[in-house]
């Protein structure tokens, strides 16, 4: 499960603050649960930890076998909130070097995500590794229509079927996509393709615990049925929309933060096998929060490689900043400083027979030290343990509280206006039928300026 210390704000906010941001956070919670049995849209996750049924997740699971028993590789095409929370999960779960050949499982595939770029050499990389090999392909989109995954999907199905033929092909790819409607819906039925449900309440940044995250995860050798029972643990302990828990407390120490001039919000993790999961936390906060030109700049790093480079500038620059730790109690694995007999040359023997875990723990401590009394502030999240079910624990726990952050601040946590912008400017530049009218404004800016 999941622990919150706030006691290392600085600032010896009074309780008065306390109280009142502590209020409006539950306020936001009830209105949360309310829109939420209103039928609100995008708020399908709150309650879908409950809702999943068991033919589902059965469902999940024998599509994981059958890849696992006829594939060497598994090609993930998305983009966004559609692979970041898989991606964050395999890593979590099985290491940064999963994909290695030394460290790999034999009984697993290797998994590799792509479709959340346009560069053609990160996919010609991606299909030299595959090489010959036997690989399956998991498209997520809800509509089919997003370019970078259509494009990167185009180009493996053309492989795919030149390698084994369509029925073939057919066999191997498998569609998360909207339960009804949809380009890719559409191609799925027409050739066959087995298929899941994005569900239509739940939006792509909040869809990690649906099949968009958990086909995925259940490739990777993963008990996708301890993740969901983590997520449904938290979902009991936070769903009483009348008291103030832990995804309250959090939302209102950011709004305090932001309110008293932190315009950023650094995640801090310790292991490297927590980079993938503070992508995903990025994309959650940034596209939930930053609107009307409000927001806290969600930024991430990991200590103690990072005290070695902005460090200094957290300890002594501008005071723009308060970090989130996110450290994990029990580790699964750990090594020992060894005894060298009579032999001080490196000035290491103080620490012979301690543990990595143990001078991980003291750096952390002192890091979050140093940077609460040099007037950065912070805030402690603890895991118990690196596991499927603290993983669901914790999807779950950022979801509700990044939902009531975002409304603290008075903006929409469902929607993402801004995004498209940059969607209209390139389909006018690649000519997109029904974009010519776009297309005359783009020409318009680049009059000043050269095309890049």
């Amino acid at each position: 499960m999941l622990n919150l210390y706030t006691q290392y704000l600085q600032g010896k906010l009074s309780d008065d603050e306390w109280k009142a941001a502590a209020e409006q956070a539950k306020q936001m919670q009830k209105q949360l649960h309310k829109r939420c049995r209103d039928g609100g849209g995008n708020l399908g996750w709150l309650d879908y930890p409950v809702r999943i049924n068991a033919e589902e997740i059965a469902a999940i699971e024998k599509a994981a076998e059958k890849i696992k028993n006829n594939s060497q590789v598994l090609l993930v095409v998305g983009v966004g909130g559609s692979y970041l929370g898989a991606s964050a999960a395999v890593e979590f779960l099985h290491g940064s070097m999963y994909n290695h050949p030394s460290t790999a499982d034999k009984q697993r595939p290797e998994i590799y995500f792509v479709g959340n770029n346009v560069s053609s050499a990160y996919l010609n990389d991606i299909l030299k590794i595959v090489g010959e090999r036997d690989f399956s392909v998991n498209i997520i989109s809800k509509s089919g229509t997003t370019t970078e995954p259509a494009i990167a999907f185009r180009i493996l199905r053309s492989i795919m079927e030149e390698r084994y033929g369509k029925k073939g092909a057919a066999e191997r790819i498998y569609c998360t996509t909207d339960a009804n409607s949809g380009i890719l819906r559409e191609i799925a039925k027409k050739e066959g393709y087995a298929t899941f449900a994005v569900p239509s309440d739940i939006g792509g940044r909040y869809s990690v615990l649906s099949p968009v995250g958990l086909l995925p995860i259940a490739v990777s050798g993963a008990d996708i049925r301890s993740v969901i029972t983590g997520a449904h643990d938290a979902y009991e302990t936070y769903k009483n929309e009348d008291e103030c828990n832990d995804c309250c407390y959090y939302a209102a120490a950011r709004n305090i933060m932001y309110r008293k001039g932190r315009s950023v919000e650094l995640l801090v993790t310790h292991e490297p096998s927590m980079t993938k999961f503070a992508e995903w936390f990025k994309q959650l906060f940034g596209e939930s929060e930053g609107k009307e030109e409000k927001g806290l700049f969600p930024v991430s790093i990991t200590y103690p490689t990072d005290l070695h480079s902005i460090g200094q500038y957290i300890q002594q620059g501008r005071k723009i900043a308060f970090e989130t730790v996110l450290w994990v109690n029990r580790k699964k694995e750990d090594i020992c400083i060894p005894h060298i007999t009579d032999d001080n040359d490196d000035g290491l023997a103080y620490l012979a027979g301690e543990s990595l875990n143990v001078i991980s723990k003291k750096a952390m401590a002192g890091a979050l030290a140093a940077h609460t009394m040099g007037d950065v502030p912070n805030v402690l999240i603890e895991l118990d343990r690196q596991d499927e079910y603290d993983l669901g624990w914790m999807f779950y726990f950022f979801e509700k509280s990044c939902a009531i952050s975002a409304y603290m601040l008075g903006v929409n946590p469902f929607d993402q206006p801004g995004v498209d912008a940059y969607k209209k400017n390139m389909f006018a530049l690649l000519n997109k039928p029904g974009y010519e009218k776009d297309a005359e404004k783009v020409a318009d800016f680049f009059k000043e300026f050269d095309e890049p």
